[in-house]
């Protein structure tokens, strides 16, 4: 099989080495730069749906979500060319919040209570300022922010300097319209299926660390590390999920005319009234997906194309008995600033690890520097989580960069 993979961080990386050891595979093409990719890629320069018709591909594997709420499956359709990935028109249950609450409510997917407020309607604007007295708030950017655009506000004090911060022109037009949520409590776990259209398929349950620092204090990030599986969801319960919060959205957009196809990523929150979304990503989480491909055993290639034409083959993938654990190492001043050019030593291969490369740099001397936020996903695996995170915070001591941010408590609450 012929593959276009779109994308060029620490996830399209996974991405890249899992399907570089997929049997079915015949070329696999990439468009970014990246210095961790499988030696099976082969890079090429410019546009991915010209990239796929001059070579003919048979599946293109979008990474990022901006390619997907910019229609890139669209494009690919029209050349004839599956895509892994939903149409623009599915993609706005991530590049817009509202739209994601408004399908939630028709499917009667359970979720916090909310309201929108746009900053152009004076009525709207006094109506969130209501509920922004009373404190105990979600904020959040309507349209897509980097997984950076969500403020949990337990105070009146703290919402009104979340609502100017989003305001602030930080954000740029995805904050134009702002979600107000109640706020919910009780451990986050994130829940991703392979979609075609009509059938949701559950993968291995994972959950992220978001926080800058342990503990989960600090600013939002995109995802300082992840671990799967997560014991507050059982493979049982992850099919009884996935009947509960993914299925329903997919008979809703089918109603809708716009099929989702890809893979449907649920963040949710484990409440004391049981299970409520958060919100409804378009594709793999990052770093989700780092722990998620190291577990896979599978051929994935048949079930990303079997979703992207609409029909997953049957039963489910193979996953691992064990676990995975990926660690994230940021540049300094992550998520506010970007230190580039620091030098990373490149240690010599651990058993039990895998590096994908987020945002790193090779310089002509041949010299590793970082480029990027998040520069590494250093991921562990094993026969169970204490083995896994253990390998991955060894390999994280021998690939740390001068002033890099950790966390050291990645995976900490699964045991």
């Amino acid at each position: 099989m012929r593959v276009v993979l779109v994308g060029g961080g620490g996830r399209e990386a996974a991405l890249a080495w899992r399907i570089g050891k997929s049997p079915s595979l015949s070329d696999l093409v990439v468009l970014a730069d990246n210095p961790g990719w499988p030696n099976v890629a082969r890079r090429v320069l410019g546009d991915p749906v010209e990239a796929a018709v001059s070579m003919g591909a048979d599946l293109v594997v979008v990474g990022p979500e901006a390619p997907l709420a910019d229609g890139i499956a669209d494009k690919c359709a029209a050349e004839g060319i599956a895509c892994f990935g939903p149409t623009q028109a599915a993609a706005r249950l991530e590049s817009s919040k509202w739209f994601a609450k408004e399908v939630m409510k028709a499917a009667g997917v359970p979720t916090a209570g909310s309201i929108a407020v746009d900053r152009g309607d004076l009525t709207s604007i006094a109506r969130a300022r209501e509920r922004l007295a009373l404190g105990n708030v979600v904020l959040k950017a309507d349209g897509l922010a980097a997984g950076k655009g969500v403020f949990v506000c337990r105070t009146a004090a703290q919402a009104k300097g979340a609502l100017d911060e989003l305001w602030s022109g930080r954000f740029g037009p995805a904050a134009d319209k702002v979600v107000l949520e109640d706020l919910l409590e009780g451990p986050e776990v994130s829940l991703l299926a392979l979609c075609d259209g009509e059938r949701a398929v559950a993968l291995p349950s994972v959950q992220d660390h978001k926080r800058l620092w342990d503990n989960d204090r600090g600013p939002n990030t995109g995802g300082m590390g992840a671990y799967a599986r997560c014991p507050l969801v059982s493979e049982a319960e992850a099919d009884r999920l996935v009947d509960v919060v993914h299925t329903p959205i997919l008979r809703e957009l089918a109603r809708r005319g716009t099929p989702f196809r890809g893979v449907l990523f649920a963040g949710l929150m484990m409440t004391p009234d049981g299970p409520r979304v958060l919100e409804y990503n378009a594709r793999f989480g990052d770093p989700e997906c780092q722990p998620l491909m190291c577990l896979w055993e599978d051929d994935v290639l048949p079930w990303l194309h079997g979703a992207a034409i609409g029909k997953l083959p049957e039963g489910k993938p193979a996953f691992s008995s064990g676990a995975a654990c990926c660690v994230v190492l940021a540049s300094p001043g992550y998520p506010l600033a970007v230190h580039k050019g620091i030098p990373i030593v490149e240690p010599p291969p651990i058993d039990g690890v895998v590096v994908f490369h987020s945002g790193t740099k090779r310089l002509p001397s041949g010299e590793l520097v970082t480029e990027a936020g998040r520069v590494l996903g250093v991921t562990g695996t094993g026969p169970d989580l204490r083995t896994a995170r253990d390998r991955a915070y060894q390999a994280v001591e021998a690939w740390r960069f001068p002033g890099a941010e950790v966390r050291s408590d990645i995976g900490a609450k699964g045991l």
